[in-house]
């Protein structure tokens, strides 16, 4: 779903400057759920705006209002308005694990392979 700006005025963001927007929402999420916010695709190609730390993450526990850390990655001000759709918010059923000591971890195709190691030979 999307997320709104709540501001009374707009504000702008300098070239690599980051601000936390206001939403006006406030959730109460069932226990073993969690919410995520992701940038919002065109906000990004169109003013080089998208949002830090994302995803963002939502416990189930948390009360407070729902803020978004947005950056301008953009070498130009921009301008978020009051009421712009700046991020999305995804909700969905989390599992808790259980971590268990091992001395050795089975082997894969990959094992360790990481950063782009897949699909290539």
């Amino acid at each position: 779903m999307d997320i709104r700006a709540s501001l009374d005025i707009s504000q702008t963001l300098k070239p690599f400057e980051r601000v936390l927007i206001p939403t006006g929402l406030f959730v109460e999420l069932p226990r073993g759920y969690e919410a995520q916010i992701r940038p919002r695709s065109g906000l990004a190609i169109k003013q080089g705006i998208t949002c830090l730390n994302s995803p963002g993450t939502i416990d189930a526990d948390y009360r407070g209002e729902i803020k978004v850390i947005l950056i301008n990655l953009s070498g130009e001000e921009q301008v978020i308005h009051p009421g712009d759709r700046i991020a999305q918010m995804i909700i969905q059923k989390i599992e808790n694990g259980t971590w268990v000591e091992v001395e050795d971890l089975a082997l894969t195709d990959r094992n360790a392979g990481g950063f782009g190691h897949t699909g290539k030979q």
